[in-house]
């Protein structure tokens, strides 16, 4: 070959990515590179790794939602530079996020007239964690105002997300979450009397529950804090965890009181990047009147250009995630929530339903629009023994790239593992169909290859006697 052909293929195999100096040796994972790289060559390195995370379509442990709009790529592009901060700097993307302020305080029925304050945040446990700190702010203002300690400060939930956990940790709170008991899983009105006294900052329901997706039933608790009030003269006010209820009881459940319909209701948090369809990163806290936001929790910025006000726990955060729920909401409506969140229930029912037929299974919660989020949760039947545990059953679905989750609850029940599947927008009923089909080759696998000794019948009738 002459010299002048081996030229021209050193250089095309310069050209080609996997070819060249810088992917022919293993980079540093774990020391800072001395020297710089072809941004293509850096860029395939990162984008191969990645090829090793699970397909986030397929996991049905999360929340969050996995799937947007073509446009809504486009305007994450076109939000890359902007900083939510600075809404001098940025505006029109500060005055999207009052847009949506008003936006969510109407949907979630604010009183006519009402001066109703809110604002974004990273997601929703940043927003709990302002609703959590308001609410023992005005609890410390009511008790130095009477004369009384500021000490031993509680709050009341059922079983709750980590943030709560961590709210209540890090300001020193002592959070009384309600244990479960039996096939009760979620709080109930008598066991959040139990728990109140004066030193309670608040009783905080969640419109769906981490562990069963259930909706925790503000309405009655509300009533029993009324109650409460007209017996003791001690006033509880409540703040809603709508983390995932918060963006869909106001299209699937119009009927369902859990909001400011109930005055006693004085913050609510949801997650944009849930049941909202914004990209990961949006959450939103609102609370009912101004005069439920203590003042100081409100700060004033002069250093970016302009005086304005901060209420979040993070300054710098993009404003992307903020543009885009403010271009559901526009591009949606109710209506275009309502038809979508309503093929998630559907979708989660006929997955609860053909779950329910496999036989070893007893569904705990199937997904209905007035009681949870399109959702499923189920565990072993009572007494039966299959051959194998929710978990090997999830590690078996992990296989085929599924994430299924297995745990086992809160207490006073972590003797009980249970199995949950979140329907999001993007979980088709072809994909439903799938993975009942990869459940049914993998109790097929079990019935042939059981990790456990299944109960025999005799076991098994004696077991039920």
């Amino acid at each position: 070959m002459s010299l002048h052909a081996k030229k021209a293929v050193r250089e095309m195999l310069d050209d080609d990515i996997y070819a060249s100096n810088d992917l022919s040796i293993q980079i540093p994972k774990y020391k800072f590179p001395s020297d710089e790289s072809d941004p293509r060559h850096v860029y395939s390195i990162v984008h191969d790794e990645l090829m090793l995370d699970g397909n986030s379509r397929q996991n049905l442990a999360t929340f969050c939602q996995t799937w947007v709009e073509p446009e809504v790529h486009k305007l994450m592009d076109e939000c890359i530079d902007k900083n939510m901060v600075d809404k001098d700097e940025y505006p029109q993307t500060a005055e999207n996020e009052a847009r949506c302020v008003h936006m969510l305080a109407d949907l979630w029925n604010s009183p006519h007239g009402a001066d109703t304050v809110g604002c974004s945040t990273t997601g929703s446990s940043e927003a709990a964690m302002l609703g959590g700190m308001a609410m023992k702010r005005r609890w410390e203002a009511k008790r130095k105002k009477q004369g009384k300690s500021i000490d031993k400060p509680n709050l009341i939930t059922g079983p709750v997300q980590i943030c709560w956990h961590k709210f209540a940790r890090y300001w020193d709170i002592e959070l009384r979450e309600i244990p479960l008991e039996g096939n009760r899983f979620i709080m109930t009105p008598e066991e959040v009397m139990k728990r109140c006294d004066e030193n309670t900052i608040g009783v905080v329901p969640t419109l769906g529950v981490t562990f069963t997706c259930q909706f925790e039933p503000v309405q009655a608790v509300s009533e029993a804090l009324d109650q409460y009030e007209t017996e003791t003269g001690i006033d509880i006010p409540i703040h809603v965890d709508g983390a995932s209820g918060g963006f869909l009881a106001p299209f699937c459940a119009p009927e369902l009181v859990w909001d400011f319909r109930l005055p006693r209701v004085k913050s609510i948090n949801s997650s944009g990047h849930k049941f909202g369809l914004a990209p990961l990163g949006a959450g939103w806290i609102i609370w009912r009147e101004e005069s439920d936001l203590p003042e100081e929790l409100v700060f004033c910025v002069n250093y970016l250009g302009g005086n304005m006000r901060d209420i979040a726990l993070n300054f710098s955060r993009p404003g992307g995630q903020i543009v885009c729920q403010y271009y559901n909401f526009l591009r949606l409506g109710k209506e275009g929530y309502r038809r979508i969140h309503t093929a998630c229930y559907e979708t989660a029912q006929y997955l609860s339903a053909e779950i329910a037929k496999l036989g070893p299974f007893e569904i705990i919660y199937g997904g209905r629009m007035d009681s949870g989020i399109p959702a499923l949760c189920w565990r072993i039947r009572e007494g039966l023994r299959p051959g194998f545990t929710l978990y090997d059953l999830a590690d078996r679905l992990r296989a085929r790239g599924w994430q299924v989750p297995a745990y086992s609850l809160p207490p006073n029940r972590q003797d009980l593992a249970i199995q949950r599947i979140l329907v999001r927008h993007g979980v088709s009923r072809d994909l439903a169909a799938l993975l009942l089909e990869d459940m049914k080759r993998a109790l097929e696998y079990f019935e042939q290859h059981p990790i456990q000794t299944p109960l025999t019948e005799d076991e098994a009738s004696g077991f039920h006697h």
